[in-house]
């Protein structure tokens, strides 16, 4: 007698059985399905493990489907193959039942619950303590292989194990069916972590949008998204969607200027036995910038000269990163090429602007930073100030000759020329003079002023005019009568104008003897004598005579030394012969009247002692 298959699952109140069907790859099921699946698929899964105990050499397959004998109370109704697994696999979903069954059994299924990375292969082990097992099998929608079978054991391999799975061992022990089961949970690593671009550049100040995208991944339940800033954690949140995109808002700072941002995930394993896997976006670095508060300051002149050039510059303050700033200047539709340095938070750029056309022109300065700008601009009058020019009718002249003096400017200029009248705005200013010695050298003094945009401007020329005469000698520079004293050094100083300069020299008439000029020399008596100082020039010659009178040295003080030598002579001789005759008149025992000796001497000053000197 077939044995009876046991009851798994009940539904209202009647037991359900699964007899053979004797069409291959059929079961006869009842009409309605409300019985419990013994066998059943599960869902795909990766998982890896090894095998509990060394396996024989393999064995011939053993087929999958179940033989069991038919219960003739029953009518039985035919299903496919393929519906029939389905109803397992919902009978699967039992847990009451299959709980009972599990309990207190004696079939075992190796690895349980095992994990493995998704596309993977895994040998299970069904194994049954009992003496004489009888149909032990496994059942699941995987692919599988017969690896090897004992007495009270059986392998099979499962490969491309893709999705999450539940594997069914079943056997006999003592005619009562057994059935354990197994979940096989696969994992994948995600396919895509990538952080969206950053802006090239954002505003210090403002939030930024952190966005990762994450595609792939399982399971979910263990996928997390951490958004980073360099090593710092701004944002973890698990991963929702498929693709799931994560996203975490931060404000942005001057210290992020140059930062990395990344995007990494987290599958955490650890609680199925194995780890902590990451993945790690490649990082993506952030620019920030701020941007002056207050204008720029544009440093350049109101008004340019056409033909001159001028330093223009611009200064922003509070600019952030400075140094990475783009500095644009103009003048008019010229493109200035400016040099700019940074301190800190100031940039300064300096640049020279040359006017080339009279009128109006506009300098602007652009300071650009990330994608916003700053600009200031400033009115520039170019102005063009011709003159004034003097002019001469002739520079050089001879004495007497007429000179016409113009001086001229252009057409809004006021000109004033020394002399004189000042004429209208615009016209040129005219003198006329007759040439005399007194305007040689003279210098003519012209002034011109232009107003601009309410600003007086000023030029001054001048210009020298040479006027040509004959010689003359200064009679107070050269005086007619010297006297000098003998062997003494003396200099003739004697001066001579004239246009041109003169050639002055002075010949003593009696003997022609020269006296140079300016020149120091050693006085003798013979340099005694009237001289004739000449003047010549191409212009003409003028003439003056000059005496030298030379005087001996000291002549009355060397008659007074000589008179007195004399007078001492002849005292020392009288007192000699006083001596001698007085001797002899003692001898004689003749009387004598004692009388001085001395000859008294007068004193003289020295004004007396010198002789008469002309100084």
């Amino acid at each position: 007698m077939s044995p009876q298959l046991p009851t798994v699952c009940l539904s209202e109140g009647s037991p359900t059985y699964i007899t053979p069907d004797p069409e291959p790859h059929h079961f006869e099921m009842p009409g309605l399905v409300k019985g419990a699946a013994l066998i059943a698929p599960t869902l795909t899964a990766l998982a890896s493990a090894a095998l509990p105990r060394p396996l024989p050499a393999p064995l011939p397959r053993v087929p999958s489907s179940l033989s069991l004998p038919s219960l003739p109370t029953m009518a039985p109704a035919r299903l496919p193959l393929g519906r029939a697994l389905l109803i397992f696999q919902l009978l699967a979903y039992c847990p009451l039942a299959l709980g009972d069954l599990a309990r207190g059994s004696l079939l075992r299924v190796e690895p349980r619950d095992p994990v493995l990375l998704a596309g993977g292969t895994l040998v299970v082990n069904c194994s049954m303590d009992c003496p004489q097992p009888e149909l032990l099998s496994l059942e699941t929608l995987l692919e599988k292989v017969p690896v090897g079978h004992g007495v009270r054991w059986a392998a099979f391999q499962l490969s491309n194990i893709t999705v999450n799975s539940q594997v069914f061992c079943s056997g006999y022990c003592n005619g009562s069916q057994i059935i354990a089961t197994s979940e096989i949970m696969v994992f994948r690593f995600p396919e895509t972590v990538e952080l969206a671009p950053l802006p090239p550049w954002h505003p210090v100040g403002r939030n930024l949008t952190l966005s990762c995208l994450v595609a792939g991944g399982e399971p979910r339940a263990q996928l997390s998204a951490v958004l980073l800033r360099g090593e710092e954690e701004l944002s973890r949140q698990p991963v929702l969607g498929e693709p799931a995109v994560v996203t975490a808002t931060v404000l942005a700072r001057r210290s992020d200027h140059g930062a990395n941002f990344s995007c990494a995930t987290e599958l955490d394993l650890r609680p199925h036995g194995l780890g902590l896997f990451q993945n790690t976006s490649a990082p993506r670095q952030l620019r920030t910038f701020a941007l002056p508060r207050r204008p720029l300051r544009l440093e350049a002149p109101p008004i340019l000269e056409v033909g001159s050039s001028t330093q223009v510059r611009c200064i922003a303050d509070g600019l952030f990163p400075a140094p990475e700033a783009q500095v644009h200047m103009m003048l008019g539709g010229q493109r200035l090429h400016p040099t700019a340095t940074s301190r800190g938070d100031t940039l300064t750029a300096t640049a020279t602007a040359h006017a080339h056309h009279e009128g109006s022109a506009d300098i602007s300065c652009n300071v650009t930073l990330g994608d916003q700008s700053r600009q200031a601009r400033k009115n520039l009058t170019v102005y063009s100030f011709l003159g004034p020019v003097v002019n001469l009718s002739e520079a050089m002249v001879a004495e007497r000759s007429t000179v016409n003096v113009t001086c001229t400017a252009g057409p809004r200029t006021q000109v004033m020329l020394d002399g004189a009248p000042i004429p209208l705005l615009g016209q040129p200013a005219q003198l006329q003079l007759q040439a005399t010695e007194r305007d040689d050298g003279r210098h003519f003094f012209c002034r011109g002023t232009l107003e601009v945009d309410g600003l007086l401007l000023h030029k001054n020329t001048t210009v020298r005019l040479s006027v040509l005469y004959g010689p003359k000698i200064d009679r107070d520079k050269c005086p007619q009568h010297l006297v000098w004293k003998e062997k003494t050094t003396q200099v003739l100083r004697c001066q001579a104008g004239g246009n041109p300069a003169p050639r002055l020299q002075c010949l003593q008439e009696d003997s022609g003897n020269v006296v140079h000029v300016g020149i120091p020399f050693v006085v003798g008596l013979n340099y005694s004598g009237v001289y004739c100082c000449q003047a010549t020039s191409p212009m003409g010659s003028a003439t003056l005579p000059v005496e030298i009178d030379v005087r001996e040295r000291n002549p009355a003080r060397v008659s007074i030394v000589l008179g007195v030598l004399a007078v001492l002579g002849v005292l020392t001789v009288a007192v000699a012969l006083m001596f001698v005759f007085g001797s002899k008149s003692r001898r004689g025992s003749y009387p004598v009247a004692r009388q001085s000796a001395f000859v008294p001497l007068t004193t003289m000053t020295p004004q007396e002692t010198e002789a008469e000197e002309v100084p």
